[in-house]
């Protein structure tokens, strides 16, 4: 016997419903009458999707909220597109794409819609590794992982699936060893001047994964911390272009130190 669910009332539903069904509608006449549209296949939308997420992420990032509504619209279109194609080629529609995700979620929750107990993160997370295995069946509890993922965003969930299953450290000052471990060894290796690169870049990896692993514990996304960090240092860069142009210098004629006097305002600035 399931668990007593508390069922969450939305006096709005029938609005988002219309404004769903809307969609789907505009979606069949764009594909009937629209010469761009008729044209597109799921191989040519792929880019354009990928291209899309990160424009999301850009908006998240910047807590920008009126462009997370733009950027989702844009994404809802592109999933609502998929569906389309799919449904031409009588292989699913909007209908079983929703209901595979509605059971897939059920499946996943057997702590909300069945009998186990799961009351803290880390059980749920380690039940939905479990089940998933088993859905898939996979050999490995890696075969979930994309092939392309960007290695940085593979190597975090490489560690979330491991840490699923129990394999992983105890706290996080046994990780912080491991990093301090890992530069040691790649510093050796850079000392030795010999041609070996591939050891070189070998040591630099996995300092670079034990550093991703002590972000994990510490409850840091390394992804949005690096891009986090990638705007910081933009920002600054173009401060130091605007104001050297603005004192009628040249960057290319300017020395390191007088560059810093403009870094170090760029910073201050930020402080504000």
């Amino acid at each position: 016997m399931g668990k007593k669910i508390i069922r969450v009332p939305d006096f709005e539903r029938s609005e988002k419903l219309e404004a769903f069904n809307r969609l789907l509608t505009i979606m069949d006449e764009l594909r009937v009458n629209c010469p761009w549209d008729k044209e597109q296949t799921m191989e040519s939308l792929r880019h354009l999707t990928i291209e899309e997420m990160y424009e999301l992420s850009d908006a998240i990032l910047e807590g920008n909220l009126e462009e997370v509504e733009k950027e989702l619209g844009d994404l809802m279109l592109h999933l609502t597109f998929y569906a389309k194609l799919g449904s031409e080629k009588k292989a699913f529609d909007m209908e079983t794409v929703l209901n595979g995700i509605c059971d897939k979620l059920i499946r996943r929750h057997p702590h909300i819609y069945g009998d186990t107990l799961a009351e803290d993160e880390a059980t749920v997370k380690a039940n939905w590794e479990q089940i998933k295995l088993k859905e898939k069946g996979n050999s490995s509890i890696f075969g979930g992982v994309p092939r392309s993922l960007p290695a940085l965003v593979k190597a975090i969930r490489i560690q979330e699936k491991a840490s699923g299953i129990g394999f992983d450290w105890k706290n996080g000052e046994q990780v912080w060893a491991k990093v301090e471990e890992e530069i040691k060894e790649f510093k050796a290796e850079v000392q030795v001047e010999t041609e070996n690169s591939n050891r070189t870049n070998e040591e630099f990896g996995d300092v670079l994964f034990s550093l991703i692993n002590y972000a994990r514990f510490q409850g840091i996304n390394p992804e949005e911390a690096l891009e986090r960090t990638n705007k910081k240092f933009i920002k600054r860069f173009q401060y130091l272009e605007t104001a050297s142009k603005r004192a009628g210098k040249l960057l290319a004629e300017m020395t390191l130190s007088e560059m810093d006097i403009y870094w170090e305002e760029a910073k201050k600035s930020e402080k504000r």
